[in-house]
Order: C-alpha cells, then structure tokens, then sequence
C-alpha cells in the first residue's frame, strides 16, 4: 500500500500538470480567436474565386492555359499540412491517417510529398515515403507570403510535367470541438459542369486571354493554398484547446481520487494506532 507520502507527491504532480494544461487551454483560446477571424475573414474570397475560376475552366477548356490541362494520375504530389507541436488530440494522427489513405488509394500511381509541418515531416521520415520539400514553422503566423512561396513550387511542378495532379490534405475547422479532414484536388483544376442546358458561351477579354488567365489562375492558387494554412491553423489551436480542457478535468478528478484515497489511508493509519493503543493497554493492565 501507497504511503501518505507517496499520495501526497502525486497529489502535488497532479496539481503541477493541471496548472500547465489550464494555462495552455487559456493560451489556445486567446489564439483561436485571432485564428478563427482570420479564416472568417479568407473564406468568402477564396469560396468566391473558386467558382468563379472553376466557371470560367468549363468554358476556356484545357487549351486555354496549362493550368486547366488534364494529363492522367500517374505522377501525383500531395501537400500534407500538420501542425508543428503535439498536445492537440488527433489532430496530426487525423491527417496522417488520411494522407497514407490517400496513398494507399493510388496503388498505380507515384505520389510524392510536399510536407507542411514537423509532425508530418518526422512521421513520413521513419518510412519510405518520396518527399520533394520539408516546411516547419510556418503555421504558428501563417502570412500570404508563405503560402505564395508554397503555391508557387506546386505551379511550377505542374507547368514543368514533373507531376500531373496536385493534391492537399489538411484540417477545416468547424467548431472548437470539430474538425473536418479534407483532401482536395488542387491542380488542373476542376472544372465546374455546365447545366444540361446552359451553353459554353466564349467570353470577351480586355487583355490577351493567356496573360488574364495566367494571372488569375496564379492567384486562385494562392487563395486556396492560404485558406488551407489558415483552416490548419484555427484548427489547431481549437483541437489543442479542447485537449488541454479534457486534460485539466482529467487532473482534477485524479486529484479528487488521490485525496479520497489519501484520506482513507491515514483514517487506516489512525484505526491502526488506535488499536495497538488499546491492545497495549489491555496487556498492560492484564
């Protein structure tokens, strides 16, 4: 049987972890807002342009840019966004679970990674995963910035014929309790089908089409690689608040538990010296 003072030592180690998890719940909180008014704020543009680029890719057709050009699935290349640090449930194991999903799914294709994210990054170096680019430390402040640099290495895969199709995996966030993994196709990108019967109706340009096209396609990609990094982020904080809370509860009912049970033991203690009291008495007087 466990010593009062052993009870004790992990009553106080208890106290210690429920300090740390309360105090990263708060942390978390106070960037989840930040965070989740950032995604508010990307959605619309980015939903916005997404249709509009998927619109305009069912009428130019695949001619009209490379970027719209469909070359099969032989050579895939999938962005894995996950987070930096641990401590947010399954937030990591989620996406992971459904990248090697989406490998597994592709058996006659050669799929190579673009990771985002040390978690993802020492995952995929314990096997015999193809990885083209590592990237850490990007998610605590994503900038537009960033997801350019990001963009802009998948474009320049595709335009060079090194890959044929360009997909990510990463979180949307839902709630503080929810979040959903996606997995998105990024590049050609797909085109949104014509009503049974609307007609592809040619549009007229200001400006030479290739150069419009070019322009808007480029910046449709950063849109949606930003938004993914901004859903990433939110997402995140919102699985690694929700975690700490369970934590703390967790520590608080172990404590709780600790101290019923501590209490027990003296009360056994007492009960014990009690008795050999009054067995030495009546020894003695016998």
């Amino acid at each position: 049987m466990a010593t009062i003072r052993d009870i004790r030592r992990r009553i106080r180690s208890a106290r210690s972890i429920q300090q740390i998890t309360r105090a990263m719940k708060f942390v978390s909180a106070a960037r989840l807002r930040k965070a989740q008014d950032r995604v508010v704020a990307a959605r619309p543009y980015a939903r916005q342009i997404l249709a509009v680029i998927q619109s305009l890719a069912a009428r130019v057709g695949e001619r009209g840019h490379p970027l719209l050009a469909e070359r099969g699935n032989k050579r895939i290349e999938l962005l894995v966004i996950t987070a930096d640090r641990g401590l947010c449930g399954a937030y990591n194991t989620n996406i992971l679970r459904q990248a090697l999903e989406f490998i597994a799914c592709r058996e006659g294709s050669t799929t190579e990674l673009d990771i985002l994210g040390k978690k993802a990054r020492d995952f995929f170096r314990r096997r015999s995963f193809a990885v083209r680019r590592e990237t850490i430390g990007l998610l605590s402040t994503p900038a537009f910035a960033g997801a350019a640099v990001i963009s802009g290495n998948l474009v320049d895969d595709f335009l060079k014929g090194e890959v044929d199709q360009v997909w990510m995996v990463y979180n949307e966030f839902k709630s503080v309790v929810r979040q959903r993994v996606i997995v998105e196709q990024l590049l050609p990108i797909p085109k949104l089908g014509l009503a049974k019967n609307e007609v592809a109706v040619e549009y007229l340009y200001d400006e030479p089409p290739e150069k419009l096209l070019d322009h808007v396609l480029h910046r449709h990609i950063e849109a949606q690689v930003y938004r993914a990094l901004l859903e990433a982020a939110a997402s995140e904080q919102g699985a690694r608040m929700t975690a700490m809370e369970a934590a703390t509860n967790n520590a608080a009912e172990m404590i709780e538990s600790l101290t019923l049970y501590a209490n027990k033991v003296r009360q056994a203690g007492i009960t014990r010296e009690i008795i050999e009291v009054v067995s030495g008495a009546g020894s003695a007087s016998g």
